[in-house]
């Protein structure tokens, strides 16, 4: 009996019926809200120094929110995915590329992105995203130009100011960071194309949490202010969490996806 009549890429076990690509809220007697919430953040190196790191903005959620608030490190982007598919993480920090399989497969609901003072943080990629969007500027891959691999965007840059290419494909921060240093003279290159900023990792809530819960957890991560704690620390120029819609913010990624042929199971999350 499977009345959901939209679905897109989504899970079976998730319905996209207003068309916003984000899991639909299930039935009032389905929705959740446990004593204690988890949350987790992307798999990074040391979990332990991320646990102290978070725990000024965990313990700012456990009081807007009223409730107790556990860090869960998680291992892998699969297992972080799968932890909230199964309903053992409520709130997460999903990385840019594994945030549609989240959407997709565990019904996460991407609402906020670290940003600064003037707005959200965002970066671009130097293989994968030119393969992928100069086509449709009518820029073909290895039939309108030969690709070469500088190594670094540092490297193309530069290797563009010396006449070694005739163009390459860099990273926006860098190519500020680099004028910034008086590394060359932005004068002696001209921007051809610029792609919307990539988004950076996504903080998402369960869709099935109840939307009292949602409000409140997203009126914690709105109303924390970095500055000066180990958060703000360690995320340079960031100072605020900024909100952000899966539909608007992910598309560039969706695009690139797309073009190389990437469909959300949980095979192809690695």
């Amino acid at each position: 009996d499977d009345d959901c009549i939209a679905r897109g890429d989504l899970d079976p076990m998730y319905c996209d019926m207003d068309g916003d690509l984000v899991a639909d809220a299930p039935a009032a007697d389905q929705q959740l809200d446990p004593d204690t919430l988890v949350f987790a953040y992307t798999p990074v190196e040391d979990p332990a120094v991320y646990a102290d790191i978070w725990k000024p903005f965990l313990e700012h959620l456990e009081k807007v929110t009223g409730k107790d608030v556990q860090f869960f490190a998680v291992q892998s982007n699969s297992a972080e995915v799968e932890a909230m598919r199964s309903g053992r993480l409520h709130v997460a920090g999903f990385s840019t590329g594994p945030t549609p399989f989240a959407v997709n497969l565990a019904g996460a609901v991407p609402f906020a992105l670290m940003g600064g003072d003037d707005g959200r943080s965002g970066y671009n990629s130097g293989n994968l995203a030119p393969r992928a969007l100069l086509p449709g500027q009518g820029i073909v891959p290895e039939k309108d130009y030969e690709v070469v691999y500088s190594g670094s965007h540092d490297q193309s840059i530069l290797g563009v100011v010396a006449g070694d290419y005739d163009a390459a494909p860099v990273a926006s921060e860098v190519v500020e960071r680099m004028v910034q240093r008086d590394l060359y003279d932005p004068a002696e290159v001209k921007i051809i194309y610029e792609s919307k900023p990539f988004p950076t990792t996504s903080f998402n809530y369960a869709y099935n949490l109840k939307p009292e819960l949602i409000e409140k957890i997203k009126e914690a991560f709105f109303t924390f202010d970095m500055e000066g704690t180990a958060l703000g620390e360690e995320f340079k120029g960031v100072s605020k969490f900024v909100p952000v819609t899966y539909q608007n913010d992910w598309d560039v990624i969706r695009e690139i996806q797309a073009a190389n042929g990437v469909k959300y199971t949980p095979d192809n999350l690695k």
